[in-house]
């Protein structure tokens, strides 16, 4: 997080912990926002990789999950890197500010991430840093969040993962119940479009958005979850996260395999947790109608349900999933029930309405 931001959003009521936004000193009121509400949110939980040089789209196409070249001025795209297994090491959004390619992703995995692509560097004339200091994100969200955005004669862009460049700002749009936007720049020029928003949302921490994410059926690898899920798992193909013409990316053959050729046993649902049990990426679920040998599944997010338990994304063996019975960590844990996802989800060999 910049300094200069810092000491803004503190001077704004923000309560900082392990450099992200916790809250503004009403969470539960800041949850229940998250569902109809004007929101505002600081994006410094989610760092920024930027790649750039003559190279820098080549090396990415050979290394991530989706097709590089369709991202632009104008397009952004979910995609994730992945094991030569197939798995997923960490998920991303990416979009361009001029030359250069941003990849964002949870702070908790940027450091790691960065090391492990610069591996793969060798020869190519690209260069891969942390620039999570160099632009100020932040998230927006709710029903006339638009309004106000075109009052400081903002272009918005009108279709998921579409993008604007407009003034000195990068504005993307997210999926989502209500209409979202994620919005990139420099220090000052946020500062100002922060001020002008200020009076119309209610700025919300980090959780808040993630909660965002949960609703809109978006997976996030955080590193309890690295490794754990190929990118079919987690419902990355549904959601243009996926492309199955680009050629060879690290994993390609065994995702590849998996859409064409395999039977996928377990997929991505959306779920309510009961009690007030904490939830955390990678808990186990449980059901003691299971066949499987590998467990029911796992926890992808989650997070507080202002109306009691938690929200999150699970992904969970179909076959348990149909069969219920579901908890979290094992039989005393606490009860789980399926909800519904804002896509539908047809498994092939396996389908399956969200």
């Amino acid at each position: 997080m910049k300094p200069d931001w810092e000491i803004f959003l503190r001077n704004a009521g923000a309560i900082i912990e392990n450099n992200s936004v916790a809250h503004y000193g009403n969470p539960e009121l800041e949850r229940r926002i998250a569902h109809n509400g004007l929101l505002v949110c600081d994006l410094s939980h989610r760092g920024l990789i930027a790649a750039y040089g003559n190279d820098a789209a080549t090396f990415l196409q050979g290394q991530l999950t989706n097709d590089i070249r369709d991202v632009s001025d104008q397009h952004s795209q979910l995609s994730a890197s992945c094991t030569p297994k197939g798995r997923m090491l960490a998920s991303f959004r990416i979009f361009k500010r001029g030359e250069t390619f941003y990849l964002s992703l949870p702070q908790s995995l940027l450091e790691i991430t960065l090391k492990r692509l610069r591996m793969f560097l060798l020869m190519a004339k690209a260069t891969l840093e942390d620039a999570s200091q160099s632009l100020v994100g932040i998230g927006v969200s709710g029903p006339q969040i638009e309004l106000h955005l075109q009052e400081k004669n903002l272009t918005l862009p009108l279709q998921t993962d579409d993008v604007t460049q407009t003034g000195d700002y990068t504005i993307i749009r997210l999926g989502g119940p209500q209409p979202r936007f994620e919005i990139y720049g420099e220090l000052d020029a946020m500062k100002e479009l922060w001020e002008h928003l200020d009076v119309h949302a209610a700025p919300v921490g980090a959780g808040v958005w993630e909660m965002l994410d949960i609703l809109a059926g978006t997976p996030t690898i955080y590193p309890q979850t690295s490794e754990a899920f190929v990118p079919q798992m987690a419902n990355m193909q549904i959601i243009n996260g996926v492309n199955f013409r680009k050629g060879c990316y690290t994993g390609q053959e065994i995702v590849a395999r998996m859409q064409y050729l395999g039977k996928l046993k377990r997929r991505m649902y959306r779920v309510h947790i009961a009690g007030e049990q904490a939830v955390h990426p990678g808990d186990p679920l449980y059901s003691s109608n299971s066949t499987s040998g590998q467990g029911t599944g796992n926890i992808v997010s989650a997070q507080p349900d202002p109306n009691g338990g938690h929200m999150a994304l699970a992904v969970i063996d179909i076959s348990d999933a149909e069969n219920g019975n579901l908890h979290l960590h094992d039989a005393g844990g606490a009860a789980i029930t399926l909800l519904d996802l804002p896509y539908p989800v047809e498994i092939k060999n396996n389908t399956q309405a969200s």
